[in-house]
């Protein structure tokens, strides 16, 4: 069977594709709508939202994405209409963006603020449910910055982007000096090893 590619061009419904069936207009504002939706809707959700997600917030994620797809294109499926809509979109985003820079109280009530979670070794329950986060995932996040358990917290904050910061406990001083003593004890270790390393040879 032979491929015609001008045969094929000839049958694509080139207007159907091209040409929007919705207004520029209705398209902006549907596109504007959502994402005034989802900035809200977002910043509502708390941060954790934003970076600290579990596999049910991702799901809903998705589904939002999907679920609001409609409410963005509506019955228009046009190249052009989407090109409008992405462009929008993006544009939106960056005057946004600008005007958030220029107006920092606005940006503090629409992006919020860091927030302290763990305060001289103290978890706050309070910052905790007001960012929608469990114990198990302060903990979780701890561990991927290498710290074994909350109790080595000395504070914790969340960013206005999601992202947690910890800071860890000083070492008790009989504890600083038991890691001295393991890091000599494998220093020498390490020179008898090389030591033995030499002297075989000359066996």
């Amino acid at each position: 069977m032979n491929f015609d590619p001008l045969k094929l061009l000839l049958t694509l419904d080139w207007t159907g594709m091209i040409v929007p069936t919705l207004s520029v207009g209705e398209k902006i504002l549907r596109t504007v709508l959502v994402y005034g939706f989802l900035v809200l809707a977002l910043r509502l959700a708390g941060k954790r939202e934003l970076a600290q997600l579990n596999p049910f917030d991702f799901i809903v994620l998705l589904v939002l994405s999907n679920t609001l797809q409609n409410a963005v294109i509506g019955s228009d499926n046009s190249v052009i209409g989407g090109f409008v809509g992405a462009g929008t979109l993006l544009l939106v985003n960056m005057a946004m963006n600008r005007w958030l820079a220029r107006h920092p109280r606005v940006e503090s009530a629409l992006v919020g603020r860091k927030r302290l979670l763990i305060v001289d070794g103290q978890v706050v329950a309070a910052s905790l449910k007001r960012e929608n986060l469990t114990l198990q995932e302060l903990e979780i996040a701890a561990h991927k910055q290498g710290i074994s358990t909350l109790a080595n917290v000395e504070s914790a904050e969340i960013e206005p982007d999601g992202d947690l910061f910890f800071i860890a406990k000083p070492p008790a001083p009989d504890e600083h000096r038991h890691q001295e003593l393991i890091a000599r004890i494998d220093a020498l270790t390490r020179e008898v090893a090389a030591l033995r390393a030499e002297i075989n040879p000359r066996r």
